[in-house]
């Protein structure tokens, strides 16, 4: 009884009685979120425009990152590494195209998933051998510092709003690329259908090279991030993994699903860690989302911006 009422009632009273703390964890928990977002985002382009899962996002997080920080310690400044890696992300998209695409076309679902866990290993392997394994320390001018609002009731931390802050303003840009322009909107037909597309001459080709690249783009934003964060390793590619659950509440199809269901799981882990984590045993943050994403396979598998299946039989 005492057990349930710890996990039923006590969490409520104390989120009455400690209203700036819950708010700061909102807060924090939003930042997070839109990083989320942003892995997840890379995921749904590429789900678009192919009907391809990308199991290899993670690893273009960390390829990306590694090309980064490694550029750097060649001596580049900030800005021509990033210049450069910019164009080894696009390079990285014609070779996806050229050379994996290109022949895989009108394929089963599980094919096209299997040839981007073989691009996983590759991109991992090449950033290795290219790079090195050892933790990187990347430094972006960022300060990781903390500051307080509301005379020290709320307290935050620099780095995570500024990168909050250069996530959305890229989610932002996607949304308003996708909605007004002429390329945004030809990726939105093949989405839709990719033979209607190619039947008014949209290029096949072009668009998958485009995705990839907005998608590689959205995997160096992400990799900077979390590799200023926490530093650039190899478990960074395992965050790929913290972007399932986002897709599965957002739905696989969706720009806005991805965004919303990044700050849903980001605000719900951290609001989850602070007051029922001590009812639980702590580490809530580790298992939230996926308990989450669970709830949602039974009773909305298409999560909440997808569309809803249906078969005639």
């Amino acid at each position: 009884m005492e057990f349930l009422e710890s996990i039923l009632v006590t969490p409520f009273i104390e989120i009455w009685e400690s209203p700036y703390y819950f708010i700061e964890l909102v807060l924090v928990g939003l930042s997070t979120g839109v990083l989320y977002s942003l892995v997840a985002l890379g995921f749904v382009l590429i789900f678009k425009a192919s009907g391809m899962f990308n199991f290899a996002q993670g690893a273009m997080v960390l390829f990306a990152a590694l090309t980064l920080v490694g550029l750097m310690e060649h001596g580049l400044p900030l800005w021509a590494a990033l210049i450069l890696s910019v164009a080894t992300m696009v390079g990285l998209a014609f070779l996806v195209e050229r050379f994996m695409l290109r022949h895989l076309v009108n394929q089963e679902g599980l094919i096209l998933f299997m040839a981007t866990i073989g691009l996983n290993f590759i991109l991992e392997g090449t950033g290795q051998l290219m790079w090195g394994s050892d933790v990187k320390r990347l430094e972006i001018g960022i300060p990781d510092q903390p500051f307080d609002i509301l005379g020290g009731k709320i307290l935050l931390n620099t780095f995570d709003v500024t990168a909050a802050v250069i996530g959305a303003l890229l989610v932002i840009s996607l949304a308003v690329f996708f909605q007004k322009t002429p390329m945004g909107r030809a990726l939105r037909a093949v989405a839709d259908d990719h033979q209607a597309a190619l039947s008014v001459g949209i290029p096949l080709k072009t668009i998958w090279i485009a995705v990839w690249t907005i998608a590689g783009i959205v995997a160096l934003v992400a990799g900077i991030v979390w590799g200023a964060k926490s530093g650039v390793q190899f478990s960074l590619s395992l965050i790929a993994l913290k972007a399932l659950p986002v897709l599965i509440l957002g739905g696989f199809t969706s720009v806005p699903g991805a965004i919303v269901g990044g700050l849903i799981i980001g605000v719900g882990e951290k609001v989850a860690e602070g007051f029922w984590g001590p009812a639980l045993g702590g580490a809530i943050e580790n298992w939230f989302a996926y308990m989450l994403a669970l709830a949602f396979l039974v009773f909305r598998p298409q999560g909440l911006f997808g569309e809803k299946i249906i078969e005639r039989v």
